[in-house]
């Protein structure tokens, strides 16, 4: 393993994307044609993979992978000294959300054998094929419809799934991941411009991603006219066709269930005490005391991806508009991905 040609080829796998996403379509080469053309055979395939969408994920990967971040990020780490063979069963909610797997098993010297989402098919070859023609051919890794052999594993699955991932991996180290959501816990005093941050982690990926925000706590005399004023922004987000059935269908149902709730003709928000919401739909619940809140999240701890608040609360959260910016070393169920990897 050349990790030094791996890191460069991240580098600059990251200067090729920003270029590309730079351009206008007047502007492209051919290269540059393929990769459009492969994002839009992507949205066609899966039509929550919109253009914009892909490009945000590209834009973080982009930002993301600088020299300063991945050796910062590595150096935490033991680059093991045999390489073996890791089965990766990728997720597809939103765009490249299993590309941090593939990354990580790669840096810490072994392979990646790759069973991609049916829902997420081209992104990940495409970057991975420029990973390895910038790294001078210094990254292995494999496509399987079936892992067959392989000496640990990582999988992505929903609550049901994992049931059945986690007896079906019991005889090899694995990591198995289940369904997680995101919270937002307001002070009361936010400004518009922070609320507006807000609807970013709520409404980015559509809502389908961990880290977008399902639920909110906020005090007893917040008014909830604030929030709803602050995600006008994102009120184009009923002209897409799956986004709409599914407000349509949830709308439908608590109007036949006589269900209280709040309307803005593109989200709905109600009181609810659980942490997951249906898409197009907000869970809200008030608070008394800051003790409140702290009891809830460590009630849904295992649940919760991603808290975000205003630093002063002191709930280990992120700023708003920050949900969808993890870093390197942020993990997805906060199982450190690296640290598996020494020990296999």
């Amino acid at each position: 393993m050349n990790i030094e040609n791996q890191v460069l080829g991240l580098i600059n796998l990251s200067d090729y994307i920003k270029e590309f996403l730079a351009k206008d379509i007047a502007e492209y080469n051919e290269n540059d044609s393929d990769f459009e053309l492969l994002l839009r055979k992507s949205e066609m395939e899966n039509p929550w993979f919109t253009i914009d969408n892909q490009k945000f994920a590209l834009k973080q990967w982009s930002d993301l992978l600088t020299e300063e971040n991945i050796k910062d990020w590595i150096k935490q780490y033991s680059i093991s000294k045999i390489t073996k063979r890791v089965g990766l069963i990728l997720a597809g909610n939103i765009p490249l959300v299993g590309l941090h797997d593939v990354i990580s098993v790669v840096l810490s010297n072994h392979i990646p054998v790759i069973k991609l989402s049916s829902k997420d098919r081209y992104m990940v070859p495409f970057l991975l094929k420029k990973w390895k023609e910038f790294s001078s051919d210094n990254v292995e890794y494999e496509f399987v419809e079936r892992l067959e052999s392989y000496d640990a594993v990582i999988a992505t699955g929903s609550n049901n799934t994992a049931r059945y991932l986690e007896y079906y991996f019991k005889n090899h180290l694995n990591i198995i991941r289940k369904n997680r959501t995101s919270v937002a816990i307001l002070k009361g005093d936010e400004t518009v411009e922070e609320l507006k941050l807000l609807a970013n982690d709520i409404f980015q990926y559509f809502g389908l991603g961990c880290r977008n925000v399902t639920r909110i706590l906020i005090p007893q005399d917040f008014v909830l006219d604030r929030l709803f004023e602050s995600f006008v922004g994102y009120q184009d987000i009923i002209n897409h066709n799956k986004y709409a059935n599914n407000y349509e269908y949830n709308r439908a149902v608590y109007l036949l269930n006589l269900d209280k709730f709040w309307d803005n003709n593109f989200v709905m928000m109600k009181e609810d005490d659980k942490l997951f919401s249906s898409l197009s739909v907000i869970n809200f619940s008030r608070y008394s005391s800051l003790d409140e809140v702290k009891s809830f999240i460590a009630e849904n701890e295992e649940d919760i991806q991603c808290i975000v608040a205003k630093e002063e609360l002191g709930l280990d959260s992120v700023c708003f508009g920050e949900a969808q910016n993890p870093g390197l070393d942020t993990y997805a169920d906060n199982v450190d991905t690296m640290k598996f990897l020494e020990l296999i």
